[in-house]
């Protein structure tokens, strides 16, 4: 039987303890005398089951497996919230434990110091350090002391979540705090100096930025991680939906989800839990309504069971964590991606996002530079530069966190969908949603173009941008003008090059809201009203002379003959649309009542014109 130990007057006496204490307090001395304890052996410890459904990702666990295989080996899996690291590391401790009986496998959430010091205690206490449970012990330096001796075997480090570079520097002895010089100072390593290059150990990062990465890792050791190919979300999908789910619809739903497995499995967890009431169908129907819809199905929580309690299984409020910290550290990076999610998913072009206003620290740095000058005029030059390392900063933010990726012209950006998406969720929460949704339609009208042949390159390049922004109505009177604008020269520009569907929506959306904004007869108005009638005139040919929209364009292109002094051919195409309106809409109807009462206050007013 173990003993627990007492002081007494006399001495020691000894008394009946539970098996597992291990631990002798000399009460004189104030020592702590710790009773040997078995060495225990090889085992893994990981805080989360191994998960059935898991769908291998083609080469990715190979490349895994290879790397960690090399003696002192350190890599990183990286890539944003909900992409699958954590996942791919748990599934890689596993096979190491059926591959390797013998190696150890220890698992440190490593979000912030406090979880890096309570994850080392875990492992001294996996392999029964002698010295763990003195309080003055540096539970660091015994744990490194142990991991770099050659003689405890082989051993596998995950270090989880290692996402904010600040915190790598770690306070010895626990925290507590030493006495040097007179003052209260805390003795402070670095995380890396706690991971010895030991040829039986390997180190396996999980981090959603490569910054981090970086300085625990090389950058050749860093993987990044992408979401996943159709195929195997469509795996995915249909292992968490199980038996008894319809699977029309999987592929579309997967697609939708941009193959994120957070999303994929969030998105199975509310279907299954919901059928039969909802389908994979039902939930496309209820994602495709709207963005609130979106976000609101996207905001559910649930159908993780693998993800440290501190993560959230929403990918939406996932990603808003990394915004709010790159906001705290980096204001005009996260101005940046708040303008940047509005453009098009694909090809964002520089000049449109080089000229943001509001940039936040980067325009507070220039102001710091002149202020420091005796004549700020005299910097200019440093100021531009300034300005310029100050954009390519914020570029590598973004790119650190997977949330933008340059394309191979390196002078456009691609972002996920879904990523802007929780981006403008996130400026909404602010406040700040209509604020850059203006510097994204300010920019854009800028350095649209009009329609005509010599613009058409660059046209066809920005085309994208406005088609997203035609889904965006401003709210203030003064960006909603030039919204209107925006449209009218795209509207321009798709009838030139023959796309009636394109120019029709847009010259449609221009002259309604000119016409509330500015009146029927301002010229802007009238000018959007011949856009309408050009783009429909030509779409008339081919929907045929008696459809409605055909009748409508018409007498929008009646209009505009109107003003551009074409009177003859204005009451001709009037009188011809009159005419076919009231044989399909009937004498009454009020399109009918408008054009007539407008043919003839024309002919009233040119009665000296033989038509």
């Amino acid at each position: 039987m173990a003993c627990n130990v007492t002081a007494t007057p006399t001495g020691t006496k000894f008394g009946p303890i539970s098996s597992n204490s291990g631990v002798i307090a000399d009460h004189l001395s104030g020592n702590i005398i710790e009773r040997p304890e078995t060495p225990p052996s090889p085992s893994c410890n990981i805080p989360f089951c191994r998960d059935p459904d898991f769908v291998d990702r083609g080469t990715l666990l190979d490349q895994i497996h290879e790397k960690c295989s090399t003696p002192a080996s350190r890599i990183a899996l990286v890539g944003f919230g909900g992409v699958g690291k954590s996942q791919l590391a748990i599934e890689h401790c596993y096979r190491t434990a059926d591959r390797s009986p013998e190696t150890w496998v220890f698992w440190v959430h490593a979000s912030n110091a406090a979880r890096v010091e309570q994850g080392y205690r875990a492992i001294a206490d996996q392999v029964k350090l002698a010295g763990r449970k003195d309080p003055r012990a540096d539970i660091f330096e015994l744990v490194y002391n142990w991991l770099r001796s050659e003689k405890n075997g082989k051993w596998l480090l995950v270090l989880d979540n290692v996402d904010d570079a600040v915190f790598l520097s770690l306070q010895a002895n626990n925290g507590h705090k030493t006495q040097t010089g007179g003052g209260d100072r805390a003795r402070q390593r670095h995380l890396l100096s706690y991971l010895p290059q030991s040829k039986n150990g390997a180190v396996l990062v999980t981090s959603w930025t490569r910054k981090a990465a970086r300085e625990l890792v090389e950058e050749t050791d860093i993987i990044t991680i992408e979401p996943m190919n159709g195929i195997g979300a469509q795996a995915l999908l249909r292992k968490k939906l199980g038996e008894g789910i319809d699977n029309d619809g999987i592929a579309e739903l997967a697609t939708a989800l941009e193959f994120i497995p957070l999303a994929l499995v969030q998105a199975a967890a509310y279907i299954r839990q919901r059928a039969p009431r909802c389908s994979i169908r039902q939930y496309l129907d209820q994602f495709h309504k709207n963005d609130r819809k979106k976000t609101s199905l996207l905001d559910y929580e649930g159908g993780h069971l693998r993800r440290d309690h501190e993560a959230k299984n929403s990918i939406l409020l996932t990603w808003q964590i990394s915004f709010d910290f790159i906001l705290y550290t980096r204001r005009s990076a996260a101005n940046l991606l708040s303008l940047m999610s509005f453009f098009d998913r694909q090809g964002i072009p520089e000049a449109l996002i080089r000229t943001q206003s509001g940039m936040g620290n980067r325009q507070e740095d220039v102001g710091t530079i002149n202020l420091d000058g005796e004549n700020s005029n005299s910097d200019d030059s440093k100021s531009e530069a300034s300005i310029d390392d100050g954009f390519e900063e914020d570029i590598l933010t973004l790119r650190n966190y997977s949330f933008i990726a340059l394309t191979t012209d390196a002078i456009t950006f691609d972002m996920h969908r879904l990523v802007q998406l929780a981006t403008r969720k996130w400026l909404e929460g602010q406040g700040q949603l209509e604020t850059w949704k203006q510097q994204y339609i300010n920019n854009l009208c800028i350095e649209f173009p009009t329609g005509e042949h010599k613009n058409w390159v660059k046209c066809q390049a920005l085309f994208p941008h406005v088609k997203s922004a035609l889904s965006q109505p401003p709210k203030s009177e003064e960006c909603l003008r030039q919204w209107a604008l925006l449209l009218y020269r795209a509207a321009w520009y798709a009838w030139q090059k023959g796309s009636l569907s394109d120019a029709e929506k847009l010259s449609m959306r221009s002259m309604k809201v000119r016409t509330k904004l500015l009146g029927r007869e301002h010229e802007d108005t009238l000018s959007s009203m011949g856009m309408v009638g050009l783009a429909t005139s030509l779409a008339g040919r081919v929907l045929g002379e008696e459809h409605p929209d055909t009748l409508t364009s018409m007498a929008n292109l009646a209009f505009t003959f109107k003003v551009q002094g074409r009177k003859v051919d204005a009451i001709l195409l009037m009188r011809q649309c009159s005419q076919l309106q009231k044989q399909i809409l009937g004498p009454q109807h009020p399109y009918v009542i408008s054009s007539v009462a407008s043919l003839n206050k024309w002919q009233l007013e040119n009665v000296d014109i033989a038509v």
